[in-house]
């Protein structure tokens, strides 16, 4: 069970860390995570101040230190500090690239930083993607010289791409390596995507600051949210150096400093397992963990694991807390099997002591909230389904419109059935003429980097709602139940989206106020690379806040489900929904109504595979993860953890 006491905490704390050859600390939330970054930073730039000196700092872009950005600005505008002693080298630019392009990093730090705080402008430096090629070797050894001659850099603030590199430092970068222009990583490139709308428009070369440019810097924080980077944390933090893992050369570093959120260490040691880094508190979760990760070690069913098993995999202080593995065996054993049901709704007039849910009441109310118009049947379409079926009042509430994620292909082909058959109907007036030349010719002039009128903006919501609407009805949701919330943070007509709001949270607060429900169910995926879940997240989170001290909200239990990038460790899962092969096929078809993110999505991820393949072939791994621990077979499972809140009884 997921609760609030670990977020609660200001960060995980473990009493060894043998497997760590750097320093890491671990956050609950990137936001906290980062104020203390921006803080440690603000707190050496007033030092130089009052010592009359300058500080070199070495920035990096991409999602990792935007909130570091951010409380550096708010610490200038709320508390008076200054950069006017402050030097700034970017680590990297793409090339080809345009200052004034949306996409380049020159305009990523002016909107981020630059264009809010007070460093003189000519003490900001940023690798210039625009230069003519034959000039390019000359102006890196400029660059370099540049640092240099101003001291060196002080901070370097670095994030970590999933292939290893730092800065734009990819597989087989050398540590000797300075200032250069490289070519990028087909990986790296996809995961560009989300900035640049198609894989085709990323550049395909970069200029960076190289390993031993980075390595000069005094003092280095190295950050990293989410799960999705957790693997690369891994090899980084725990691996041997390698030039396949670029960032492993800071294991050779005097003062780095490793920052991460939860979801980014889950790969560590210390959290697939803590009892091989010390002394442990042995609780049932943990002994969950444990007797799973020594099943699967072993490749043993749960039930056949021995004594020996526990003590050859470092267990034998678990052996002595649980009065020897046939005992704990069969609990654990138990506890798993307790967390399989086909009711996810409570089954009515049935013992629910070991059941995951309530019998009553009956009949519930539930809300499942989808960040996306398709997060629904993606993430939990047969649990959806098997709640409707069972005779729960099942609403679904959009938390966004999607319209970022439709090409442009599709709503021209919308806009020009309309016009057609407004024509043919005798319904196309002069405004819905002008409107329409108005769409096409945005489309034949829009530049790659150009954000949606909001015409066209309208178009892909419409696209993206009817489909989302089809999948609902499909699944036996009423119309009536059905919500579409466009949250605001999201209306951006960019790929990068605005921070949480109060609009935001109001729109939330007011659905579930209005329902009352028993149950909600929301996207727990904090891999998400575009960060869209974490935001209606921590929307709902919010807006549980402000309700709890209404009657209904003390006994309205939220589940979380991930969505198309991992799920949930057996040992955290709370209630496994079973699917047949004929629910699974249902399930399959929901997602066919959405028909804009079908053969190939704009934003697929890292995940070549269409998203209904990506549910199935997670649904049935869970599946077989739970027979390979040798409790019952089934076709494929959906996964759930509850989160209780502080406030519940």
């Amino acid at each position: 069970m997921l609760n609030t006491a670990a977020v609660n905490s200001t960060a995980l704390k473990f009493q060894f860390k043998t497997f760590e050859k750097l320093p890491v600390k671990i956050w609950e939330d990137s936001k906290e995570a980062s104020i203390h970054v921006a803080r440690s930073i603000a707190l050496a730039i007033r030092q130089k101040q009052q010592d009359g000196e300058k500080i070199v700092l070495g920035l990096a872009t991409g999602s990792s230190p935007i909130k570091v950005y951010q409380e550096l600005v708010r610490l200038h505008e709320e508390e008076e500090l200054s950069f006017h002693n402050v030097v700034t080298f970017n680590l990297d630019e793409y090339y080809p690239m345009k200052q004034e392009a949306s996409q380049s990093y020159w305009s990523f730090m002016h909107e981020h930083l630059f264009d809010h705080v007070d460093v003189p402008k000519e003490n900001i430096h940023i690798p210039d993607g625009n230069i003519p090629m034959e000039k390019v070797q000359s102006y890196c050894d400029w660059y370099e010289k540049q640092i240099d001659l101003n001291g060196g850099i002080e901070i370097q603030i670095l994030g970590i791409g999933r292939t290893g590199h730092i800065g734009f430092n990819e597989p087989g970068s050398w540590e000797s390596s300075t200032t250069r222009m490289v070519r990028l990583d087909n990986l790296t490139r996809r995961d560009a995507v989300k900035d640049f709308l198609f894989e085709e428009n990323v550049p395909t070369r970069a200029i960076t600051m190289g390993i031993a440019s980075i390595m000069k810097a005094r003092t280095i924080y190295l950050l990293a949210w989410g799960q999705h980077k957790a693997p690369i944390m891994y090899e980084a933090v725990e691996g041997p150096i390698t030039l396949s893992i670029p960032s492993s050369f800071l294991q050779k570093h005097k003062n780095v400093r490793v920052v991460l959120d939860r979801a980014a260490s889950e790969k560590l040691t210390r959290a697939t397992a803590p009892w091989l880094c010390g002394m442990c508190n042995w609780t049932d979760d943990l002994a969950c963990q444990a007797v799973v990760w020594v099943s699967q070690r072993t490749g043993k069913p749960i039930l056949k694991l021995t004594n020996e098993d526990y003590n050859e995999h470092g267990l034998s202080e678990l052996m002595l807390e649980e009065n020897g593995a046939y005992d704990l065996n069969i609990k654990i054993f138990n506890r798993l099997q307790h967390t399989i049901t086909g009711w996810p709704g409570g089954k009515a007039k049935a013992d629910d002591t070991t059941r995951p849910e309530r019998a009553t009441p009956a009949k519930k109310r539930c809300i499942i909230f989808s960040p996306h118009p398709d997060d629904d049947v993606i993430s939990m379409g047969g649990t959806l389904m098997r709640l409707v079926d069972q005779g729960h009042e099942v609403h679904v509430a959009y938390q966004t419109s999607g319209n970022i994620a439709v090409h442009d292909h599709d709503a021209r082909r919308f806009a020009e059935f309309m016009k057609e058959f407004g024509e043919g109907q005798g319904l196309m007036t002069e405004a819905s003429k002008k409107k329409y030349d108005t769409i096409i010719h945005f489309f034949e002039k829009k530049k790659k980097d150009e954000p949606d009128i909001p015409e066209v903006r309208a178009i892909k919501g419409l696209i993206r709602r009817g489909e989302a609407r089809a999948g609902a009805k499909f699944s036996g949701v009423k119309e009536e139940h059905i919500h579409f919330l466009d949250m605001p943070f999201y209306e951006t007509g960019r790929v990068r989206k605005g921070e949480l709001s109060e609009a935001d949270i109001n729109v939330v607060a007011q659905l579930i106020e209005k329902i009352e429900p028993h149950q909600v169910y929301a996207a727990g995926d904090l891999a998400d690379p575009h960060d869209t879940h974490r935001v209606c997240l921590n929307a709902i989170f919010e807006a549980f806040e402000r309700l709890k001290d209404q009657m209904w909200a003390r006994d309205c239990w939220l589940w979380l489900y991930r969505g198309a990038w991992h799920e949930f460790p057996i040992h955290e899962i709370d209630m496994a929904v079973p699917m047949s092969p004929d629910q699974v096929l249902r399930k399959q078809k929901a997602i066919f109504m959405h028909q804009s993110q079908k053969d190939r999505a704009p934003f697929p991820g890292e995940d070549e595979r269409e998203f209904w393949q990506r549910a199935r072939e997670r649904n049935k791994a869970t599946a077989e993860t739970y027979r390979q621990l040798g409790l019952a077979e089934y076709e494929a499972m959906e996964a759930f953890a509850r989160w209780k809140f502080d406030w519940q009884p």
